[in-house]
């Protein structure tokens, strides 16, 4: 089976990231992987990634005319891609060296049209103490709540998913409206995809723990105030995704079930029984990311 791997790009700044992207794809313990490179209008990243991996025969490159945004650049691979199964990995992320092969195996163990894994951090700036667990889907990590076994869900993370090439035939691919582009903060394309393949297929994505990817978390992403205005425009995508799908609320109800009734409890008794100051800023942060997400919410919902 054999399995292509998408990495969109586009900034020059990146490239030892990206490189380093395209050589845990390379060093995949599993043999038939192809890596589609699609740098997103720089033609100056383009060239260094050209000098580089051209005469890689296990290297696809190809280089939008213009900056498209994430979407439309993971189109582009996927049509550029000759895997029976087509995988995503960011620029600022790092493989390992058993994720195809687990992946692989959960397509044939279960039958599956998606498969998908974990994503651990690498913290480059050191761990926040103040960052609650719960939310570190912010900065692109499997966050505390999320599914620890093997199952079915509504759909990994965009960095750690995978599709069998059937299904972009049957249902088309990415929403090109979705997905980082410039100052566009509507995310959420690997939701909208899935739920398009529920609606079509009746599958959702299998979930493998042991498929994991490791995501660089820099500087920035620790920053209170870039996380306060993540949450916010992810409340916003919420909304934005609600009058594209039907199914869209169901692991966000879960989440917010799971961060009242254990999270916030468990930092608040950890505050006032064990004097835990660490726990207390957890459940400080956690209440006001939690405001943050549904002024992004409501914010969409009156404009």
């Amino acid at each position: 089976m054999k399995t292509s791997v998408v990495i969109c790009a586009y900034d020059p700044d990146l490239y030892d990231d990206l490189s380093e992207a395209i050589e845990s794809v390379r060093e995949q313990t599993y043999e038939s992987v192809e890596a589609v490179v699609v740098i997103d209008g720089s033609d100056e990243l383009y060239e260094r990634v050209r000098n580089d991996y051209e005469d890689r025969r296990d290297v696809v490159l190809h280089c939008n005319d213009s900056n498209v945004g994430l979407s439309r650049s993971r189109n582009a691979g996927i049509e550029r891609s000759s895997g029976d199964v087509i995988a995503f990995l960011d620029d600022d992320a790092v493989a390992s060296p058993d994720w195809i092969a687990e992946l692989v195996d959960t397509y044939e163990r279960r039958d599956a049209i998606a498969a998908g894994g974990r994503m651990v951090p690498r913290w480059v700036a050191g761990e926040p103490e103040w960052l609650p667990p719960e939310f570190y889907w912010l900065v692109g990590v499997t966050h505390r709540g999320f599914p620890e076994e093997a199952r079915e869900v509504r759909n990994t993370f965009g960095s750690n998913i995978s599709f069998k090439r059937e299904v972009f035939e049957e249902i088309g691919t990415f929403e090109p409206d979705l997905g980082r582009h410039g100052d566009r903060q509507i995310q959420g394309e690997e939701t909208e995809l899935a739920a398009r393949m529920h609606a079509a297929f009746g599958e959702r994505v299998w979930y493998n723990p042991d498929a994991f990817v490791e995501h660089k978390v820099f500087a920035y992403r620790t920053d209170p105030t870039w996380l306060l205005k993540r949450a916010f425009w992810q409340g916003y995508s919420k909304r934005a995704l609600d009058e594209l799908i039907d199914d869209s609320g169901g692991e966000e109800g879960a989440f917010v079930s799971q961060l009242l009734f254990s999270g916030l409890p468990h930092y608040a008794r950890k505050t006032v029984v064990d004097g835990s100051i660490p726990d207390l800023k957890r459940g400080v942060f956690a209440l006001a990311l939690t405001a943050a997400v549904g002024s992004g919410y409501l914010y969409a919902l009156v404009s």
